[in-house]
C-alpha cells in the first residue's frame, strides 16, 4: 500500500523530475503487457503473481465481491490486503475469497501497540491463510523513533514467526532520502536494527528507484539493486510498480523501469502489481500488471 498522505508522494515524485532523458526513454503503451521475448529466459510462475488492493480501492469502495471476483477472473491467485475487510470478519472474508478462488497470502497492516492487538492481527492472518504480514508505512524525521519502531517490529516478527508467519517491511522513497542526521537516512536504522532472523523486506521497486532519483544516482535502477544486495534482511516480496517519464507511477510495462534487469538479479516469493494512479481504470492497471508479469522472461 503506498499512502499518498504525509511528505511520501508528490514531493518525492517532484524530486525525480530531473532524471535525464537517456535514463527516462519509455516503452510505447501498445508494447505495455508484451515484453520482448528472451530466449531461453524463465517465467514467473504464476502462483508467485499477486496484487495489491490499494491498486482497485475505487472500485473495492464501489463493489467489494464485484471486484475480487473480477481479480479471480482475471487470473491472479492471490491478493496482498489492505483496508480492512470491509465488512466482514477474517473468517468470512475466508469464506468468500474461497468460493472465488482467490488467496489472501499477504496483508498490509499497521504496528500494534499492545498485546491484544497483536495477537488479533495474528489471528486474523492466519484465519485467512496467509503466509506474509507487512508493516506498510512509517515516517519520521527521528532517529529514535525509527529505533523504537524497529524494537516494536521485531517483537511482531518474533510472535509471527512462532505462529508460522512471515514478518515483513514495505518501503517508499523517503526511507532512503530523510535526512535524520550527519548523513544517516531511516533505511541505514532500520536495516541495521531489524533482526534479519525475522523481519524479511517487501520491496517496492518504484519508490526505491524514486528514492535514488531523489539521492541523485546516475542510475538509479542499479541504486534499487543495491538496497537488495546490500540489505542483511531478505528480500522476499516485491511491489512492481512502474515509473512514467514524469516520474508519477504507470501501468506496468508503460513505463521506464527495466525490471527483467532487476529480475535477473533477485527473484522473490511474491510479484506483487500495484499502481497508486491507475492510467485508465483500475480493472485495467490489473488486467496490464497481470499480462505483463505473465509474459516477463528472467
Amino acid at each position: 500500500m503506498c499512502y499518498g498522505y504525509g511528505p511520501s508522494r508528490r514531493s518525492l515524485l517532484a524530486a525525480g523530475l530531473g532524471l535525464g532523458a537517456a535514463a527516462l526513454a519509455a516503452a510505447s503503451p501498445a508494447a505495455a503487457a508484451t515484453p520482448p521475448h528472451h530466449s531461453g529466459g524463465e517465467r514467473i510462475p504464476p502462483n508467485q503473481i499477486s496484487i495489491q488492493l490499494w491498486t482497485v480501492r475505487d472500485d473495492l469502495a464501489q463493489n467489494y465481491d464485484a471486484t475480487l471476483t473480477y481479480l479471480a477472473e482475471t487470473g491472479y491467485p492471490k491478493v496482498e490486503l489492505a483496508l480492512g475487510y470491509f465488512g466482514r470478519t477474517a473468517q468470512q472474508l475466508r469464506q468468500f475469497l474461497d468460493g472465488i478462488g482467490i488467496r489472501a497470502s499477504s496483508s498490509h497492516d499497521g504496528l500494534t501497540t499492545d498485546q491484544a492487538g497483536l495477537d488479533t492481527k495474528i489471528s486474523n492472518a492466519l484465519t485467512l491463510g496467509q503466509s506474509f504480514m507487512v508493516v506498510p508505512y512509517l515516517n519520521s524525521t527521528s532517529e529514535d523513533e525509527w529505533k523504537a519502531w524497529a524494537e516494536r517490529m521485531n517483537v511482531e516478527a518474533r510472535a509471527a514467526r512462532s505462529a508460522g508467519l512471515r514478518y515483513g517491511y514495505h518501503n517508499h522513497a523517503h526511507e532512503f532520502t530523510t535526512d535524520l542526521g550527519g548523513g544517516k537516512m531511516p533505511w541505514d536504522v532500520l536495516t541495521a536494527e531489524l533482526d534479519p532472523h525475522l523481519v524479511h523486506l517487501e520491496i517496492d521497486l518504484y519508490w526505491a528507484v524514486t528514492g535514488g532519483v531523489g539521492r541523485g544516482a546516475p542510475d538509479p535502477v542499479r541504486f534499487a539493486l543495491d538496497v537488495i544486495r546490500r540489505a542483511p534482511q531478505r528480500v522476499l516480496q516485491f511491489h512492481v510498480k512502474d515509473r512514467a517519464p514524469d516520474g508519477d507511477m504507470a501501468d506496468l510495462g508503460t513505463g521506464t523501469i527495466d525490471f527483467r534487469r532487476i529480475f535477473d538479479k533477485h527473484r522473490v516469493a511474491e510479484y506483487i502489481v500495484e499502481n497508486d494512479t491507475p492510467d485508465v481504470t483500475p480493472r485495467r492497471t490489473a488486467e496490464v500488471g497481470y499480462r505483463y508479469l505473465r509474459k516477463v522472461r528472467f
